[in-house]
């Protein structure tokens, strides 16, 4: 009899190590997935900037610097591809920098603000930047959630000897980029 309630024991721990490990391996997956929206729209993004560079190009002759700089940012953004979240975030970070400076430069040039095609990327890139929003606050969350599982115990216990580590969050670094980008013409 002992020995049926100690098998029953072991069977019932053998059962509570496979689903932790299990609760573990999918909370992982959801934030590798929450990370690659935040790149699809990352890329939209990115695919954007050429077009919205080509249209101010010819109403902007004398702000060529301005035009170089989101392009090189854009650049650079698209390089990081594959790297860390902090990497990334620092790029972005560049990025809406150098639209910013775009569309308020922008600002003086009443004829490329009322261009259709201005107007239409104006949109599609103020929908871009909400739903990257929406994708980082998705990925934020699910890395809480993955952190608090793989430090609660006991999954601490489990989550330490199959390695997993805790994700970083996709933060901000410069407080002035916490301000919503300004798209209006």
């Amino acid at each position: 009899m002992g020995t049926l309630i100690a098998l029953g024991v072991v069977a019932l721990l053998i059962l509570l190590v496979i689903g932790l490990y299990n609760s573990l391996v999918t909370a992982r997956n959801r934030v590798e997935n929450a990370w690659s929206q935040i790149d699809v729209q990352l890329k939209r993004r990115h695919d954007l900037i050429p077009n919205l560079v080509e249209v101010c190009k010819g109403y902007m002759k004398y702000e060529q610097s301005v035009l170089e700089g989101v392009t090189k940012a854009r650049q650079q953004a698209v390089q990081i591809v594959g790297g860390s979240v902090q990497d990334r975030a620092q790029a972005e970070n560049i990025l809406t920098s150098a639209l910013r400076q775009l569309f308020a430069v922008a600002e003086n040039y009443p004829e490329l603000k009322a261009n259709q095609n201005m107007l239409a990327l104006q949109e599609e890139l103020k929908a871009t930047e909400n739903r990257i929003a929406f994708a980082r606050q998705h990925y934020n969350d699910s890395v809480m959630s993955y952190n608090t599982q793989i430090q609660q115990f006991p999954a601490n216990l489990l989550a330490s000897s199959f390695g997993f580590q805790p994700k970083a969050f996709f933060e901000l670094t410069d407080p002035t980029q916490r301000e919503p980008v300004k798209v209006q013409f």
